[in-house]
């Protein structure tokens, strides 16, 4: 790999004001610490059961994304943090286009429009566990948790409440960590007390059984698994010296995410049959089993608990945040209608989380219309990262351009083979943008062109047709700067 030292190309001067910019505008971070942060906003028990599905070849299924996704993720969000504040929206409005820029940042928030329905659920079936196990496959039981959590949620973040800022932190340790520790040393016990797997655990079985497009399609959703390495970039001019310990951050954040996903997906498919494994409730299926083996089936309950707790504290941390992103450049720009502008007496923009909750209650009502809760569930997933897909499509190609059109402009870090990363980074998403259109082996009985069309109406409607809605129809009237109701 070539240095990662500062091009020579940048002028002295420019190198050594952006040094002392560091130095005097914020406080340093150990490079060890920038990852443990970039671990704590990526890694996720969540997506355990998609892959364990997979067993062995869970191992082949995130290591390949990672390579191509993850790691020119980190570092081409690096480059653009250390040059440019703002966000997906400066970079992008800078590199290409402000009306790029907008639909970067409005793919980032409605992402959101989804992601929380999902993320809703898999805390449904987890609560299910301390109520009626039976109750994780109950549609309507699922819709009424993601109504009633999602509401809790918009009202406590109106609050403007200030207790939400270290939730994040000890979700990593409390609900991903921990639980994470119990679940993936329980499975080595069990094997180790000559146990067999569900799942076969030989060479043969490491890579997925080839069986058409469909046997490869859960690859799709681990892409979103690795979504948010970009967020952590900005701190990278608070490390002593960027150049070399950034990449020495991501390379650790990278390992450590692997083990958190591969490692209890592993232990799923070790005790939980792959036809058996719900896709929102395959971590506490596995947790109940391994507890009901080792006759501790009272710690059931209080796994559920840590799971849900996290959940809820991730949930509640980022619920204001994309939104404040959308709001605050609308502000500036005139995007959105002065209706989803306005702020309540906290500062908390209520309009916009009420808009989206509406929205989210119509989806949430969908699990309770749908029978196959797993189906509803893979589905919004895969809406999701084909949205988020936009973003880094828009990213990637900005990275190129800035590159060729401001090589002189300071950044504390430079990636090297920048256009060599940003291909693979753009080629990669493309790909899964394509495969998400490929419904999943085990949903092979409903129709192909119904999966193709729900999936693409989602994908065209959110990414496409409502934001360009917005920059068709906007007013300079709309833009609101500086007031505050």
């Amino acid at each position: 790999m070539a240095s990662m030292d500062v091009p020579a190309d940048v002028p002295k001067r420019t190198q050594t004001a952006h040094a002392a910019a560091r130095s005097t505008s914020a406080p340093m971070l150990t490079w060890v610490t920038l990852a443990l942060m970039t671990t704590s906003s990526v890694a996720s028990l969540r997506a355990a059961p998609t892959m364990a599905v997979y067993g062995l070849a869970c191992v082949f299924l995130y290591l390949v994304p990672a390579i191509v996704f993850l790691l020119p993720t980190a570092l081409v969000s690096a480059e653009l943090a250390s040059g440019w504040s703002g966000g997906v929206y400066r970079w992008v409005s800078e590199g290409l286009s402000k009306p790029l820029g907008f639909l970067a940042v409005w793919c980032q928030f409605a992402m959101t429009i989804f992601y929380y329905p999902s993320l809703l659920a898999f805390v449904a079936s987890t609560i299910s566990y301390v109520i009626d196990p039976a109750l994780a496959s109950n549609g309507l039981y699922t819709a009424i948790v993601i109504m009633v959590l999602y509401w809790t949620g918009v009202w406590v973040s109106s609050r403007g409440t200030k207790a939400l800022a270290g939730l994040s932190s000890w979700g990593l340790i409390i609900g991903t960590l921990v639980p994470g520790t119990i679940l993936v040393v329980l499975g080595i016990v069990f094997l180790g007390q000559g146990n067999p797997s569900a799942a076969p655990m030989t060479a043969s079985h490491l890579m997925p059984e080839w069986a058409g497009l469909a046997s490869l399609v859960l690859i799709v959703n681990n892409f979103l698994s690795y979504s948010g390495m970009e967020m952590n970039a900005v701190h990278v001019s608070s490390l002593k010296d960027p150049a070399k310990e950034y990449p020495k951050s991501m390379f650790m954040a990278m390992g450590l995410v692997l083990l958190i996903f591969i490692l209890p997906a592993l232990a799923i498919s070790w005790v939980v049959p792959a036809d058996q494994t719900s896709l929102t409730a395959g971590v506490m299926q596995a947790f109940n089993a391994f507890f009901s083996y080792f006759h501790i089936g009272w710690m059931t309950p209080i796994a559920a608990v840590m799971l849900v707790a996290a959940s809820l504290g991730g949930m509640l941390t980022w619920l204001a945040g994309p939104s404040k992103g959308l709001l605050e450049i609308s502000r500036s720009e005139g995007y959105l209608p002065p209706f989803l502008q306005k702020l309540n007496k906290h500062g908390i923009q209520q309009n916009i989380l009420v808009t989206q909750g509406v929205v989210t209650t119509v989806i949430a009502l969908m699990y309770a219309l749908i029978p196959n809760v797993s189906s509803v569930y893979w589905i919004f997933s895969t809406i999701t990262t084909q949205v988020y897909l936009i973003v880094y499509l828009l990213m990637f190609a900005a990275a190129m351009r800035l590159r060729k059109t401001q090589p002189d402009h300071p950044r504390g870090y430079r990636v090297p083979a920048l256009h060599l990363m940003c291909t693979v980074g753009l080629l990669a998403s493309v790909a899964a943008l394509a495969i998400g259109f490929v419904p999943p082996s085990q949903f092979g009985g409903g129709s192909v062109w119904s999966y193709v069309a729900i999936i693409g109406s989602g994908l065209v409607i959110l990414g496409l047709i409502i934001p360009y809605a917005f920059l068709r129809f906007r007013r300079p009237a709309w833009r609101s700067e500086g007031s505050t109701s």
